[in-house]
């Protein structure tokens, strides 16, 4: 098989990214940097538990090291909350949903949130995914031979029809559209740069950009406000859809009420944004990787045949699509959804992996280069799904593999996401 290498394909550079250290080299690694799909990340982070980084900005350190990771997200995670250029960023994206907010607002929201992706309730969802999933192979089977098609704008159109379907309970065109078009052109424009952190220019910058996405998204906040009081007002029959859980949904811990319909549609907009172009771009990375590599697609194929025997899956087959699994957890290694984790600041003196982080440091973990380390991962470049069998899994530090995040804070979707690209 051939092997997938860290030069295979340009991936856009993070926002943040670590810059090159200045030092002996210096030129030779920039060179090589320029190559790398996280450009400015040098070259040893992929060999190093943790790079401190010193510039003129400030100190950054990049946390490789599972352990460390662990301090940083779960360990001692009041010390490092988000930048507060990250909640300015996430809070004009999304409102108050779960990327924006901290504190006991964020877990308040969490709580509440949590019953409607438990496993009860993510295998409510599948019959849905399932369905969208037959449609589209019947457009797909209706295409004459020979037909090119892009298939990152297929599989963005098919998450799109899947969380259509499980979030809103319908797949009408036009509720489509109108997501479609607001997710294409409410994000328009959102880019930041050193201006956003200046006094006086910075704010003004946001709140420019803030209106400019409030206006985009009024359409669709008029279409969700709609839906939710139509679900608020049958409280004994609600709608047994992600929107309908969301509405109905108190804390049980707490004994409080449920979300305001403005703390619902905040946490709609982030459902969207962060599980659909994200599972989009896992299942296009997917297939690329199932292209490039014909014997693990005939081994994939073999279990399909064993398994379904033509049939679409359906949630009911997943405990048995065990190879099937793994061909999505390993292209989610190389490509992970989610290049980068929310960057930190460390608000007092620690230290981590054996490194002292001074207070002021942005700390970050990039999945991206964790699930490519070479003291973490066997050939980290080479696609191969049996690295994710119980044998070969046995040992490995959780947070050494987080294509969803970790600690708390990890991704709340995560089950029902993994569902929906097995099923896929």
């Amino acid at each position: 098989m051939s092997d997938v290498t860290a030069e295979t394909i340009e991936v856009p550079a993070l926002a943040g990214a670590v810059p090159a250290k200045i030092a002996k080299g210096w030129f030779e690694r920039r060179r090589q940097a320029r190559a790398q799909p996280l450009r400015g990340v040098p070259l040893h982070a992929y060999d190093e538990p943790v790079i401190v980084v010193r510039s003129l900005t400030g100190t950054f350190a990049l946390i490789s090291d599972p352990a460390g990771v662990k301090r940083v997200l779960v360990d001692n995670v009041a010390n490092y909350p988000k930048t507060e250029m990250e909640r300015r960023f996430f809070s004009a994206l999304f409102g108050d949903g779960l990327l924006s907010t901290d504190g006991e607002l964020w877990r308040r929201h969490r709580r509440i949130m949590a019953p409607s992706f438990d496993p009860r309730s993510v295998a409510a969802y599948g019959p849905a995914i399932a369905r969208s999933c037959e449609d589209f192979l019947e457009r797909w089977g209706q295409l004459d031979d020979g037909v090119e098609r892009d298939i990152t704008k297929d599989m963005s159109s098919l998450t799109l029809l899947i969380i259509a379907r499980t979030m809103f309970s319908t797949d009408t065109e036009e509720v489509i559209d109108l997501v479609a078009r607001t997710m294409s052109e409410g994000f328009e424009g959102v880019d930041f740069s050193l201006l956003d952190i200046l006094p006086i220019i910075g704010p003004h910058r946001m709140r420019r950009r803030i209106r400019d996405m409030e206006a985009k998204f009024r359409p669709l906040d008029a279409a969700i406000e709609k839906m939710v009081a139509e679900r608020a007002a049958q409280p004994d029959g609600v709608v047994a859809d992600l929107l309908g859980r969301l509405v109905a949904a108190t804390d049980l811990e707490t004994g409080g009420g449920a979300m305001t319909p403005k703390e619902v549609r905040d946490q709609v907009v982030t459902i969207f944004i962060a599980g659909h172009e994200t599972m989009a771009q896992a299942m296009s990375w997917t297939w690329y990787l199932l292209d490039r590599h014909p014997a693990v697609a005939r081994r994939l194929h073999a279990e399909l045949d064993e398994v379904l025997g033509g049939r679409v899956a359906t949630q009911d087959d997943l405990p048995r699509l065990v190879y099937t699994r793994r061909v999505v957890e390993e292209s989610m290694r190389l490509y992970p959804p989610a290049a980068g984790v929310s960057t930190r600041i460390a608000l007092a003196d620690d230290e981590v992996a054996g490194v002292k982080i001074p207070k002021g440091t942005q700390v970050g973990i990039l999945p991206w280069v964790m699930h490519r380390h070479r003291r973490l991962w066997d050939e980290p470049e080479r696609f191969d799904p049996d690295r994710f069998s119980p044998e070969r899994s046995a040992g490995r530090h959780r947070f050494a593999y987080m294509p969803f995040g970790g600690g708390p804070r990890v991704c709340i979707g995560q089950g029902m996401a993994m569902n929906e690209a097995v099923i896929i």
